[in-house]
């Protein structure tokens, strides 16, 4: 390919809604009774709470060397990465919570876990922290409420009738390794001590973008200890910085977890060839075929690693069609491009460009074949020890030779490819391979000299994903090629003499692909 507290009216009422006295809004979660007899009745004749140890997540170790390598990196500062908030999607509905990728990364949590919580690495004497680290690590969450509470009932962000189990301070504590903390206890924590380091104060290192009411927290504690807002930005840059690069390689474990979304993602594909036939039969048929591949995103996972693309027709011409209005017509090709995000949070980026009725035209064949040598050609180099630069000025070179071919190019390959020239660009504008975890288009804040520029390591994960996009109003090509896109991606993982694609058991040549659908349609 595409982050608390009991709600209140600042977070999920429109400013007309704010406008309006209090007792004139309607809550639906709040027409409860209040009476002491209720309450006393509601805290009463309840199953005693699970108290058995819970189990250390596999993630756990490795976020710890995760946070050691943070920890060396800002020693004697302090180091604040929250969950994020809950976002409204409508009114007083959110969006199903999904942590930031960094808080994620540096506990080992996944799926829904924990809104509004915070890590804060407290620095303290060199090699005596957590594991010979320089820092302590502690988790500050909103803890599951007593039974015997009125939250238990009467709040719908947190309380366990409105959204189920959440984890106890010690259940948290078990799962992750790390310290737990209240969230009433963190603004304490947050402050304590800062201020400007020529003075003596501490300083705050804050991952930004996550949580508003964090940045407030941190801002405000800046300019009352007289420290330096725009110079402050710049270092909290660097925290985002360095936990984007820390990404770049993945560890074992997180390996793992990205065979296991790819996995889930092909069999998604699978799915998608069996309800073409369905999709024919439909004004909307691109969302026949996005719902079949959400239904196993959902089954398997935790959700879809971002929107779904399945564009049909000139729509494949469109590099993010994310709409799927259209319908899906006999004769034309789909891309689908699509990834299965794993409750881990680890996501697969696959796509497959496909005949509709199972057969690839001559013309539609000799354009997917071009777009297959180029993603051949870029897989073949990848080993590590080569920049990550290459692989994309592989593929377009291969591209833009096809395109000379047909006739297409108005100039020699050699300039077209240069950096003077770029005419094939016309046709493949975008980049050929990013990094992919935990976001899909992972590491993205990290240095150019590390990605862009970079050298390949082993445990490297990234896409390999060339394409032609002919569009229907392109008068540069001949009527034929009109209407026609096609992109071909697979997940490539760095191995310490070449590569792997982790994708390969979809079927990617015409060939393989006309078998596939007639195996499952035929």
């Amino acid at each position: 390919m595409t982050e608390s507290a009991s709600m209140t009216p600042s977070h999920h009422e429109s400013s007309h809604e704010q406008d309006q006295p209090l007792e004139n809004r309607v809550d639906n979660r709040s027409q409860r009774p209040t009476s002491e007899a209720f309450k006393e009745f509601m805290a009463s004749s309840w199953a005693p709470a699970d108290t058995s140890e819970a189990p250390l997540n596999a993630s756990a170790p490795f976020a710890a060397q995760r946070r050691a390598a943070v920890s060396a990196r800002f020693s004697g500062e302090r180091v604040v990465v929250p969950a994020g908030e809950p976002k409204v999607r409508s009114n007083d509905t959110d969006y199903r919570f999904r942590a930031h990728s960094a808080f994620s990364h540096l506990t080992g949590l996944g799926a829904d876990h924990e809104p509004s919580a915070v890590l804060v690495m407290q620095p303290v004497e060199p090699g005596t922290g957590d594991d010979g680290s320089d820092h302590e690590s502690t988790l500050y969450f909103h803890p599951l409420a007593g039974r015997d509470s009125e939250e238990f009932y009467t709040n719908a962000r947190t309380g366990e009738f409105w959204v189920g189990a959440r984890p106890t301070l010690a259940e948290m504590s078990q799962r992750t390794g790390l310290r737990t903390a209240d969230l009433a206890d963190l603004e304490v924590a947050v402050t304590k001590d800062a201020g400007a380091v020529e003075i003596g104060g501490l300083r705050i290192r804050l991952l930004r973008g996550s949580d508003l009411t964090m940045e407030a927290l941190v801002d405000t504690s800046r300019i009352n200890t007289g420290v330096d807002l725009e110079a402050s930005d710049a270092l909290d840059g660097e925290l985002t910085e360095f936990t984007s690069e820390l990404r770049l390689v993945k560890d074992e474990w997180e390996i793992e977890e990205m065979r296991g979304s790819v996995a889930a993602t092909l069999r998604g594909f699978d799915d998608i060839v069996r309800i073409l036939p369905t999709a024919r039969e439909h004004d909307r048929g691109e969302r026949v075929v996005e719902g079949a591949f959400f239904a196993r995103a959902r089954l398997e996972g935790n959700d879809l690693g971002y929107d779904t693309i399945a564009a049909s027709g000139n729509n494949a011409t469109v590099l993010h069609w994310i709409r799927n209005t259209g319908s899906v017509r006999d004769g034309e090709l789909i891309l689908v491009d699509a990834g299965v995000e794993a409750d881990s949070l680890y996501t697969a980026d696959i796509t497959r460009t496909l005949p509709v009725n199972g057969t690839f035209s001559p013309v539609q064949r000799r354009i997917y074949q071009a777009v297959l040598d180029a993603a051949d050609a870029a897989f073949a180099i990848v080993k590590p020890g080569i920049r990550f630069r290459e692989i994309h000025q592989t593929a377009v070179t291969v591209l833009a030779q096809r395109l000379d071919e047909w006739g297409l190019l108005p100039v020699s390959v050699e300039e077209a490819v240069s950096p003077q020239g770029q005419q094939h660009r016309r046709w493949m504008p975008h980049g050929t391979s990013h990094h992919l975890g935990l976001d899909v288009h992972d590491c993205a804040q990290a240095k150019k000299e590390l990605y862009l520029d970079g050298v390949l390591e082993p445990g490297m994960v990234f896409t390999i994903e060339p394409g032609l996009y002919f569009k229907a109003e392109d008068l540069a090509v001949p009527e034929e090629y009109r209407g026609i896109g096609v992109r071909i991606e697979d997940d490539i993982l760095v191995t310490a003499d070449g590569a792997e694609n982790l994708s390969a058991a979809l079927p990617r040549t015409p060939d393989d692909i006309e078998a596939w659908m007639a195996h499952h349609n035929g």
